[in-house]
């Protein structure tokens, strides 16, 4: 199962960190990422990497705002957002795969496993 927390409301140019902890141990396979839902759209994707650290991979919207991170002992990946925009305003989801196809990474359907969400709005 997968536990995210950390969204909040903050102002345009604001930061966050979310956070997404497992409570099953993470092999080195594994592939945990983030996405996002804002109302009236489809689930997109913000950011991917594989747990031991050798691939991460961003949507383009996101680049150079935010980071993807893990805590080895805490089996928890973080995703750091900086510079928000209002236009970052979801509902964020932390997913996970143990037998993700790298080229399927931005794919919502390539996934298995899915926290419940947590809310960030961004206001101007």
């Amino acid at each position: 199962q997968l536990q995210a927390s950390g969204g909040g409301l903050v102002q345009a140019g604001g930061s966050l960190r979310l956070s997404c902890t497992s409570s099953a141990r993470t092999q080195s396979r594994w592939y945990m990422g983030w996405f996002r839902q804002a109302p009236g759209k489809e689930r997109e994707f913000v950011a991917t990497f594989r747990w031991n650290g050798g691939y991460s991979y961003y949507s383009d919207s996101v680049k150079g705002r935010f980071t993807i991170s893990r805590d080895n002992a805490k089996n928890t990946v973080y995703l750091q957002m900086n510079s928000l925009k209002p236009e970052d305003t979801a509902v964020y989801y932390c997913a996970a795969d143990s037998h993700l196809i790298v080229s399927e990474y931005a794919n919502a359907r390539s996934y298995d496993y899915w926290g419940q969400g947590t809310q960030v709005t961004v206001s101007s």
